[in-house]
């Protein structure tokens, strides 16, 4: 697969204002929505200028304003957590570990959603090297099986995606965006890989009760909602196999956003 030639956002970043994890992490959305956007790197290049003219600060760690993220998801043999959601299912879960490339640190995270729409996430550290094979990790085994559906014998590493992320803070500290960029897809079971090439995927976490400077800017750059999980991308267009279709319509929308054909399977 050709590489692709992405646009460098550290520009718009260092006009931004930093933000620490700590801070961060004091800000707390009680009565939160989420929502979910795909655009072009191009549209997100004029998105970063709007927001750093807004006075939005950008998570920093250590020197970094893009930190990398590496993450394994993992399924039964026949794919339960997947064909939760592609059919529809509004109580689901997914598990999935995931390391801060950066600091090194190495999570299990357990994301379930209720019938509400809230998702709720757990997690714990794990050692680094357990990022696609946990199971021999007693205490991580014991926290799955609290926490979710499934216990370690019938799961196996399903899919990885690799990405960049940008996060963002408002002024008023009532809205955190996460923004996901340069997404690659490797699928374990049958050695496929993908990338989204330019397509970004950005999500809102706001503060119900406060207007959401960023969707006013969203709505100027004619960027609509368009709900997707990276999961479920990456088993869209890396398995042959899987019954996919409903998620297609979601690879067709992006290839629209992008310009570009995905390389699907």
């Amino acid at each position: 697969m050709p590489e692709v030639d992405h646009i460098s956002f550290v520009p718009c970043l260092e006009k931004m204002q930093p933000i620490t994890l700590e801070e961060m992490d004091s800000v707390k959305l009680m009565n939160r929505i989420d929502s979910k956007y795909v655009l072009s790197e191009a549209t997100l290049q004029r998105m970063l200028t709007a927001a750093a003219d807004a006075g939005y600060r950008v998570l920093c760690t250590g020197s970094s304003r893009i930190s990398p993220y590496d993450s394994v998801y993992f399924d039964t043999d026949g794919l339960t957590m997947f064909y939760l959601h592609h059919n529809r299912r509004l109580v689901r879960q997914k598990v999935r570990t995931r390391s801060y490339v950066n600091s090194g640190d190495t999570f299990l995270e357990i994301k379930r959603k209720n019938n509400h729409g809230r998702t709720n996430k757990k997690r714990m550290g794990i050692p680094s090297g357990c990022l696609t094979d946990f199971s021999s990790v007693p205490e991580a085994c014991a926290y799955l099986e609290k926490h979710s559906w499934f216990r370690a014998a019938e799961l196996s590493p399903s899919a990885r995606t690799a990405f960049s992320r940008i996060t963002l803070v408002n002024p008023a500290l009532t809205e955190r965006l996460t923004i996901d960029t340069q997404l690659h897809f490797e699928n374990f079971r049958n050695g496929a890989r993908v990338s989204l090439q330019d397509a970004v995927i950005v999500e809102l976490k706001q503060d119900g009760r406060a207007a959401s400077q960023m969707k006013g800017i969203l709505l100027e750059l004619r960027v609509k909602p368009l709900r997707v999980s990276k999961y479920c991308m990456a088993i869209t267009l890396t398995d042959p196999v899987a019954k996919t279709g409903r998620f297609k319509v979601k690879v067709r929308a992006i290839e629209k956003i992008i310009g570009k054909k995905l390389n699907s399977i």
